[in-house]
């Protein structure tokens, strides 16, 4: 519990140090804390019991973020396919360890709408070689959103919906959209928080990979004793 605490606030420090770097528009506290933020969560998470593919999720996110501390295109690109392998290690950890939701038949139009929505709307202002990877990765994003939401509940599908609303402020910049002030604070702050509740929501509690309509309940063989008075 110690351990666990200590990285938890040595995160939290990292995750001060940047977001006021932007804020007050110091490049140098970026560059220093930016690198430290997805280890130092990996380690705490870690510390909570995380499995493999949540762990390899949030290296790829370090690996995003380092690349995109480099201004230059070849760097972007790069760092665009590490998230996106860390958003293929989400999908698999959400079908090991999720299972399907009722509300995912009401969520999934709601997700490809607004996947359409963004791309078509981003598509004519985006520099020609990224219209393609910037509509693979934001189909992967949104994927690992939507499933997020339905197979791990509200925690997870908030940090999913975070990280879509992060990766899209990111996409109209690139778009030279109007930005609001200071959008890298912005985009960090609503970034670091999906990440933290993503983790949460996979490490929170258990979530089995068992179809509800062949889960047998409470009164399986290995639970009926237990359930049954003991009184005469």
């Amino acid at each position: 519990m110690t351990r666990s605490r200590v990285l938890l606030g040595l995160f939290a420090l990292a995750a001060t140090v940047d977001l006021l770097g932007l804020a007050v528009g110091s490049d140098t506290g970026h560059t220093v804390a930016k690198p430290l933020l997805m280890p130092l969560l990996a380690a705490w998470a870690t510390s909570r019991g995380a499995p493999r593919l949540l762990v390899a999720a949030l290296v790829c996110g370090w690996g995003g973020d380092t690349l995109l501390l480099l201004d230059a295109d070849p760097a972007f690109l790069a760092g665009m396919a590490s998230f996106a392998a860390g958003h293929v290690c989400y999908l698999a950890l959400f079908a090991r360890i999720g299972r399907p939701h009722a509300r995912g038949a009401l969520l999934a139009p709601c997700y490809a709408t607004a996947l359409i929505a963004t791309v078509a709307l981003l598509w004519p202002d985006l520099p020609a070689d990224l219209r393609l990877p910037v509509t693979v990765y934001s189909t992967l994003l949104t994927a690992m959103a939507y499933f997020a939401a339905t197979r791990l509940g509200a925690v997870a599908g908030a940090g999913g919906a975070l990280f879509l609303l992060s990766d899209t402020l990111i996409a109209t910049g690139v778009a030279d959209w109007p930005q609001p002030p200071r959008p890298d604070l912005w985009i960090m702050l609503t970034y670091l928080a999906a990440q933290v509740l993503l983790v949460l929501g996979a490490t929170s509690g258990r979530h089995p990979a068992v179809d509800p309509r062949l889960d047998p309940g409470p009164l399986a063989s290995g639970d009926r004793a237990s359930t049954v008075d003991p009184q005469p």
